[in-house]
């Protein structure tokens, strides 16, 4: 039974693998673990350089460090290695820091957190989540420029810190023998797929509102721009 659920599971993340959602979502993980990778060494090049030229100008204007000193500086930089390692480490995402999280910030780390439940969800929940990460780091430049007080901005601060969390973590909380058992309705499983392909839908129309709020300003300053320069001929 363990070698069956095994195969099974294998074949599973073998199909999202192959998914082109998820070679997308490969590609954007590659992607920002070098962009992670780059950002942490740059800064022990920083540090290390920083600490360099301290020392070299001790032995300048005060005298040679010595051998104590030599052993001080490289302490420090070890010591300064291992600080900005482990700073660099980023939170794990709970809901309740995506509850707390700047509008601007809320898609990506949605994104980490959807990520991390990913493994425990059947293949086509998976997929699902994909796609769903794709339409997040498509909606997150839009937020920048969004009021948080306008309707929107509550609307989208809901579905993804808490509806969007209260979906997974109750699908989560069925024991895995029930999740393919219809009782009294859908089954589990069927209620995650529908809770997330509604998630899915609701994403890609609010981005297309948010692009329809952009070129509609768009349009109303061009009509301006057009208004006064033709006044100004006139004139």
């Amino acid at each position: 039974m363990a070698n069956s659920d095994r195969i099974i599971a294998d074949a599973e993340a073998l199909l999202r693998r192959v998914s082109p959602e998820g070679r997308q979502y490969a590609q954007r993980q590659r992607r920002r673990r070098m962009q992670a990778m780059a950002r942490v060494v740059r800064r022990l090049i920083v540090a290390t350089g920083a600490l360099l030229a301290a020392m070299f100008a001790w032995g300048f204007i005060v005298g040679p460090v010595g051998q104590f000193g030599l052993l001080a500086v490289i302490a420090a930089i070890i010591l300064a290695w291992v600080m900005i390692v482990g700073l660099s480490r980023e939170p794990e995402e709970t809901p309740q820091r995506l509850a707390q999280s700047d509008l601007p910030l809320l898609p990506s780390r949605t994104e980490a957190w959807l990520q991390r439940q990913r493994p425990a969800l059947p293949a086509p929940a998976a997929r699902l989540v994909d796609g769903i990460g794709l339409k997040l780091e498509t909606i997150a430049p839009q937020l920048a420029g969004l009021d948080p007080a306008e309707p929107a901005a509550a609307g989208i601060r809901k579905l993804l810190s808490v509806e969007l969390p209260e979906l997974i973590e109750g699908y989560a909380r069925v024991p895995q023998n029930l999740r393919k058992i219809e009782r009294d309705g859908p089954s589990p499983d069927r209620q995650l797929l529908d809770g997330l392909s509604l998630v899915d839908r609701q994403l890609a129309e609010m981005s297309e509102d948010l692009a329809a709020g952009d070129l509609r300003a768009l349009a109303v300053q061009q009509r301006y721009l057009e208004l006064k320069y033709k006044s100004e001929d006139d004139a």
